[in-house]
C-alpha cells in the first residue's frame, strides 16, 4: 500500500502542494478571524445539578462574579486634597461604558427619613464641594456610623478603603471587558501620578482581563520561541539552512490550519488552546527530522535523489503515521471529558496532529524533489561519534548488567510510589498568576483588608403558603442568627442580604444612630419601620438582587479569600453547611406546617469552582485510562503479542510514575495543568517504544530470531534517534517554563521532564525487559509492524544477513 502512496505523492506532488496551498489560504482567512475567549472557563458541565441551580440563581438575582475593586490604604486619602482626588477618580470610573455603578466612600449615599411623606430616600453624604478639612472630618465621622457600609467599603481598624465597580454582563464576557479594565487602569494611573498614593486592583473581571492580555502575548512569544529553539537544533543537526526553512514553512502551514480550525469549529483561543501552535511546531520538527534523515540515509545508499524520496514515503509512511496517531490519541481522549475547554483543546490538537502527518508526508518529499541533491556537508550528521560511545555503553549494560537495571528500576519505582502517596489535589481561582506579580499582590491586599473578593452565595428558599414569609420577624431573626454565625468566619466578609437593608432602614428611622442598626425588636416596631418602605420603587434594582417579589426566596452574599479548593471545600462542608442545617431546623420549627419546607443552598462561583476542580481531576484520570487502553489496542494491532505489549507499556508507565512521584516530593499539586500532562506525554513517549520494537522485530527476522543480536542492533541504530528526538521534544516543551502563568510553567516543566525520563526508560529498561522475557517464535506469521521502518541512523538493511555485521557486533560470552 505504501508503495502506491509513495508513487502517487511523487507523481502528483505539484497538484498536492497546490491543494495544500489553496487550503492554507482558506484556513488563513479563518485564522485571521480567530477570537480570544473572554468567558470564565467553567469546568462543571451545564447539565450538572449544581450548575443548573447556579444558572437559575443568576437569572433570579444577577451575576456574582462581575465586581471590580480598587483598594487604597493611605492616610493621605483622608486629607481634603486626597479625598477630592478619590472622588474625582470615582466619578471618572462611573462614566466608563460597561460600569453599572460605583460604590465608594466619596460617593456614599445614606438612607434618610422623610417624616412628611413617611418614606425613606437615599441622599449623598458628601456635598459636591467640601469647604474645609473640618467639614470632611465631620462627615467622615457620620460615614463611620453607617454600619451597612463599614467593613465592606472601609476597614475601620486601619483606614483602608475600596471603590467597588460592578461590570455589566455584556461587557464582562466579551472583548469590551478589555476596554473597561484599560480605562480603569488609565484613570488609576492618573490618580497615582497626581497624588502619589498607591492603589490596588482586584476582582475577577480585572484578573481575567490581565490573563487574556497575557495569553495573547504568550501565544506569539511561545510560537516564536518554539520555532527558534527547534529550528536551531535542526540547523545544528543537518547543517542546512534550506532544510530548516522548508521545514518551518511546512510547520507554518499546519499552524495556520490549527488556528483556522479553532475558528471553523466555533471555538475561541483560551489559555489552554493557545499552547497548541507551539506544540505543533515541536512535533512537526520531529517529523521533519525523521523524514529528512531517512532521505539522507537512502540517498547515501542509492545515489539517486528521486529513488531516495520514494523510499522515504514507502518506508517511513507507516512509521510516521503510527507515531503521530499515538500522540493524537493522547489529545483526542480529552473528548470523553465533560469539560468544554478540555474538549476544545483535545479535538483541535488531535485533528491537527493528524493533519501534520499528511502535510509532512506530502510537502517534505515534494520540496526535496525540487531542491539540489544533498552535499557531503549535509550528510555529516549520519556519523554521530559523540553518541556512539553512549549507546554502546547502554548496549553493554543491557547485556551484562540487567540485574542492576532491574534493582535500580525497583528502587526508583518504590521511591516514586512513596512520592505519589504525597500527591494532593488543590487549585486556586487565580491559580496561574505568579505570587510575586502586581495582580497577585493586589489580590492579597484585598484579602488582608477586606477578606477577599471571591464570591460565595447562599440562597434561602421558604416553600410555604404564607404570604411574604421573609417579613415575618421570627423568621428574619432566625436567619439573622445564621448570618451572625457566618460573620465569625475569618476568611469571609460580613454577609449582605435583605436583612442588612432592614437593619439600615431601622438605623435611618432612628435618625441614623448606629446603636439602632439591628432588626426590629417587635412586630409593632417592624410595622413602623417597614411602613416607610411601602410603595417605594427600587430604581436601582438593589432589592431585586437580594429578594424575590414574593419575599419567600432571599440571597445572602459574601466575599471570601482565595484560600484554595481544599480549604474552601472544608469551609463549605464542615463549617457553612452545618450552620445551614441548624437554620433549616430552626425555620421548620417556626413554620410548623408539614406542607412547608425550607431549602438552604450554598452556591456561587467559589462553590462551583470547588466542584469543578474535583470534576476536572476525575475527567483527566478517565482520559489517561482511555489513552492507555487505546494506545494498547493500537500496539496490539502492531504486535499481536500480549507479552510484547506489556513489555512496551512498562517503561512508559514507570516514566509517568516517576514524574508523579517528583510532584509529590516537590509539593507540586495535582490540578488541571499538571494532570493534563499524563495523557499527553504518554501518547508522545510511547513513540520511542514503537520505534524501538519495530527495529527489534526487523532485526529478529534478519537474524533468525536471535534476541541478543537483535537487541544490540536496535540499541545501536535507534538509540541515537531516541536521544535526539527527545532533545527536540524537551527543548520544545521546556519553553513553556518561561510563561507568566504557573499552570503553563508546570505543564512545560513536567512534560519535558517526563519525556526526558521516558528516553532513559525506553533506551535502557525496554531492551533489558526484552532480553529477559521475550521468547519469539519463528513460525509466527507476518505482522503489521514488519512494514514499519524505524531506522534513523545506519544503512539500509538487505534481505540477506550481513555476516561482517554480525562479526562486528558479536558478543560471545555476553549474550544470554
Amino acid at each position: 500500500m505504501w508503495y502506491k502512496i509513495a508513487d502517487l505523492i511523487i507523481r502528483f506532488r505539484m497538484l498536492l502542494i497546490v491543494v495544500i496551498g489553496a487550503i492554507t489560504i482558506v484556513m488563513g482567512f479563518y485564522a485571521s478571524k480567530v477570537e480570544m475567549s473572554y468567558d470564565f472557563a467553567r469546568t462543571v458541565p451545564p447539565e450538572d445539578p449544581d450548575m443548573i441551580f447556579f444558572n437559575k440563581f443568576k437569572q433570579q438575582f444577577g451575576e456574582d462574579g462581575n465586581m471590580m475593586a480598587i483598594g487604597v490604604k493611605d492616610s493621605a486619602i483622608y486629607t481634603l486634597a486626597g479625598f477630592n482626588k478619590l472622588k474625582e477618580l470615582s466619578v471618572k470610573l462611573k462614566g466608563i461604558a460597561g460600569i453599572n455603578d460605583v460604590l465608594s466612600l466619596p460617593l456614599l449615599k445614606i438612607i434618610q427619613k422623610d417624616t412628611v411623606e413617611k418614606k425613606f430616600y437615599l441622599a449623598p453624604l458628601f456635598p459636591e464641594k467640601l469647604a474645609s478639612q473640618q467639614e470632611l472630618d465631620s462627615l467622615l465621622a457620620i460615614a463611620r456610623d453607617q454600619k451597612f457600609y463599614m467593613g465592606q467599603l472601609v476597614n475601620l481598624s486601619n483606614g483602608a478603603t475600596m471603590i467597588l465597580a460592578p461590570m455589566n454582563k455584556e461587557y464582562a464576557n466579551s472583548v469590551k471587558r478589555l476596554d473597561v479594565t484599560n480605562s480603569l487602569v488609565q484613570y488609576g494611573d492618573e490618580f497615582v501620578k497626581d497624588t502619589g498614593i498607591k492603589i490596588h486592583y482586584a476582582g475577577l473581571p480585572f484578573v481575567r482581563s490581565v490573563m487574556v492580555s497575557q495569553v495573547r502575548k504568550e501565544l506569539s512569544l511561545f510560537l516564536f520561541l518554539s520555532a527558534i529553539v527547534t529550528g536551531v537544533i535542526m540547523l545544528l543537526f543537518f547543517r542546512s539552512i534550506r532544510a530548516v526553512i522548508f521545514s518551518m514553512i511546512m510547520i507554518g502551514v499546519v499552524v495556520i490550519w490549527t488556528i483556522g480550525t479553532i475558528t471553523l469549529l466555533g471555538f475561541k483561543i483560551s489559555l489552554l488552546s493557545g499552547l497548541i501552535p507551539p506544540v505543533i511546531v515541536t512535533i512537526g520538527i520531529t517529523n521533519a527530522i525523521y523524514l529528512l534523515n531517512k532521505y539522507h540515509v537512502e540517498y547515501v545508499h542509492r545515489k539517486n535523489k528521486m529513488e531516495a524520496i520514494r523510499m522515504v514515503v514507502q518506508k517511513m509512511g507507516l512509521a510516521t503515521f503510527l507515531t503521530n496517531l499515538t500522540v493524537a490519541i493522547g489529545f483526542l481522549t480529552l473528548l470523553v471529558t465533560d469539560i468544554t475547554v478540555l474538549r476544545e483543546f483535545g479535538i483541535v490538537a488531535g485533528i491537527n496532529i493528524i493533519v501534520l502527518f499528511v502535510v509532512s508526508l506530502v510537502m517534505i518529499p515534494g520540496i526535496l524533489s525540487w531542491m539540489p541533491e544533498p552535499s557531503p556537508k549535509h550528510l555529516k550528521h549520519l556519523d554521530f561519534k559523540i553518541l556512539g560511545g553512549f549507546v554502546k555503553m547502554v548496549d553493554l549494560m543491557v547485556h551484562r548488567h540487567r540485574i542492576f537495571i532491574y534493582i535500580a528500576t525497583i528502587i526508583i519505582t518504590g521511591f516514586s510510589i512513596f512520592g505519589m502517596s504525597k500527591l494532593y489535589s488543590v487549585s486556586f481561582m487565580v491559580d496561574d498568576i505568579p505570587k510575586e506579580s502586581p495582580v497577585m499582590k493586589d489580590l492579597k491586599f484585598v484579602e488582608e483588608n477586606f477578606s477577599g473578593i471571591m464570591p460565595l452565595e447562599i440562597e434561602v428558599d421558604l416553600q410555604t403558603k404564607r404570604q411574604r414569609p421573609l417579613q415575618n420577624l421570627k423568621i428574619a431573626k432566625a436567619i439573622d442568627v445564621f448570618e451572625s454565625s457566618l460573620d465569625s468566619i475569618t476568611v469571609t466578609s460580613r454577609p449582605i442580604s435583605i436583612l442588612s437593608f432592614i437593619k439600615a432602614s431601622r438605623q435611618a428611622y432612628y435618625n441614623n444612630n448606629p446603636d439602632w442598626y439591628d432588626l426590629p425588636s417587635s412586630d409593632m416596631e417592624a410595622k413602623y419601620v417597614l411602613g416607610y418602605l411601602k410603595g417605594q420603587t427600587d430604581n436601582s434594582g438593589l432589592f431585586n438582587s437580594f429578594v424575590d417579589s414574593t419575599y419567600s426566596k432571599m440571597r445572602i452574599s459574601m466575599q471570601m479569600a482565595d484560600i484554595g479548593s481544599v480549604k474552601m471545600d472544608s469551609l463549605v462542608r464542615n463549617v457553612i453547611e452545618p450552620k445551614a442545617d441548624v437554620l433549616v431546623a430552626d425555620l421548620r420549627e417556626i413554620l410548623k406546617s408539614k406542607s412547608d419546607s425550607v431549602v438552604v443552598t450554598i452556591t456561587g462561583s467559589s462553590k462551583i469552582f470547588i466542584k469543578g476542580n474535583n470534576f476536572l481531576i476525575e475527567n483527566l484520570t478517565e482520559s489517561l485510562i482511555l489513552a492507555c487502553i487505546l494506545i494498547t489496542l493500537s500496539m496490539a494491532i502492531l504486535f499481536a503479542n500480549a507479552r510484547m505489549i506489556l513489555i512496551s507499556l512498562i517503561p512508559n508507565l514507570i516514566a509517568l510514575m516517576i514524574t508523579a512521584g517528583l510532584m509529590g516530593y516537590f509539593n507540586i499539586p495535582l490540578k488541571a495543568s499538571t494532570a493534563l500532562i499524563f495523557s499527553i506525554t504518554f501518547g508522545i513517549s510511547v513513540d520511542n517504544s514503537i520505534r524501538f520494537l519495530a527495529k527489534y522485530r526487523q532485526e529478529l527476522l534478519s537474524s533468525g530470531f536471535f534476541v541478543p543480536r537483535s537487541v544490540s542492533e536496535s540499541i545501536l541504530e535507534t538509540g541515537k534517534s531516541i536521544v535526539y528526538t527527545s532533545i527536540v521534544l524537551f527543548a520544545g516543551f521546556i519553553i513553556f517554563a518561561f510563561s507568566d502563568f504557573g499552570g503553563t510553567v508546570a505543564l512545560g516543566l513536567l512534560t519535558s521532564t517526563t519525556l526526558l525520563i521516558s528516553m532513559f526508560t525506553n533506551l535502557i529498561l525496554l531492551p533489558a525487559l526484552i532480553m529477559t522475557f521475550d521468547k519469539p517464535k519463528k513460525g509466527k506469521g507476518r505482522l503489521v509492524i514488519d512494514d514499519f521502518d524505524s531506522s534513523f541512523y545506519g544503512e539500509l538493511e538487505d534481505e540477506e544477513i550481513d555476516l561482517s555485521k554480525i562479526k562486528i557486533h558479536d558478543r560471545s560470552g555476553s549474550a544470554e
